[in-house]
Order: structure tokens, then C-alpha cells, then sequence
């Protein structure tokens, strides 16, 4: 397992949502726009998950950097907020890294990404509401 990966947001902790201020303020160095290529994005609803599906789909967030000394405080947060804990198969969430690919230069990075848990991703898959443009931001 890598250690100090940048964070791929796409949801409720993008900047100007409602737990990006109290989950990364103070936290981060940094945030870039940035894409994971190969999943798509499904409505909560209140809140998205990225599903993976190979070979298609876009969704589109944030690279977020943590600063070296919040690091460790903010996995563990990031960790709660998405209830994600290993090998929970009752868990919503999985953190698993993941190439995001930075817009500003195209550049491929290895990121700690939140997806949908395999439950969740399969009950969704089955009938739930896709975000056909792959931006939370632009879900209607």
C-alpha cells in the first residue's frame, strides 16, 4: 500500500460543497481538476459514488493534497466521513488507488479514490440514477 497519495475527490469534498470546508480546510496544500477515466458516477442520492466500469465512463473532481504533517489526521476523517473500513462488507465505500488524470497537463497520478463498495456498486448498476456527464456539480 502507498503511502501520502493525493485524494481524487469528486463529490460533497469538492470545493465549494458541503464537507470540503469541513473536512480539508486546513488540511490540503493543494487542488487541481482532475478526471478517473474508466468508472461512472451514480447519485446517492445526497451524495455520489463512482462505480468502475472498465473501459468506459468519466468522472470528473479534484486532486487534493494533503499538507505532510495533516496527512495521517486526514485519512483517518476521509476514512469516517465515507465509512469506509477494510474488508467491511457491509461498508458503502472502498479506498483504493486509483490513475487520475490531471487537466491541467494530462498527466496520469496514483490517488486514493472512494468507489462504490461491490454491494453497492452491483445495486446500482441494477437501477440507480446515473450521472450521465460524470460531474456531481452538473447532475441535473
Amino acid at each position: 500500500m502507498s503511502l501520502h497519495l493525493p485524494f481524487f475527490v469528486y463529490g460533497t469534498l469538492r470545493p465549494g460543497e458541503v464537507n470540503h470546508d469541513l473536512f480539508l480546510r486546513g488540511r490540503t496544500r493543494h487542488a487541481a481538476p482532475a478526471r478517473l477515466n474508466g468508472s461512472v458516477l451514480y447519485d446517492g442520492p445526497g451524495y455520489p459514488y463512482a462505480v468502475e466500469e472498465p473501459g468506459g465512463g468519466t468522472v470528473y473532481g479534484e486532486l487534493v493534497t494533503a499538507l505532510p504533517e495533516r496527512y495521517a489526521e486526514l485519512l483517518v476523517a476521509l476514512d469516517r466521513l465515507e465509512e469506509y473500513a477494510p474488508d467491511d462488507p457491509a461498508g458503502l465505500y472502498v479506498r483504493r488507488e486509483r490513475e487520475v488524470t490531471r487537466e491541467s497537463d494530462g498527466r496520469s497520478v496514483r490517488a486514493w479514490v472512494y468507489l462504490a463498495a461491490p454491494a453497492v456498486a452491483a445495486r446500482l448498476r441494477a437501477g440507480g440514477e446515473l450521472i450521465e456527464s460524470g460531474d456531481w456539480r452538473v447532475r441535473t
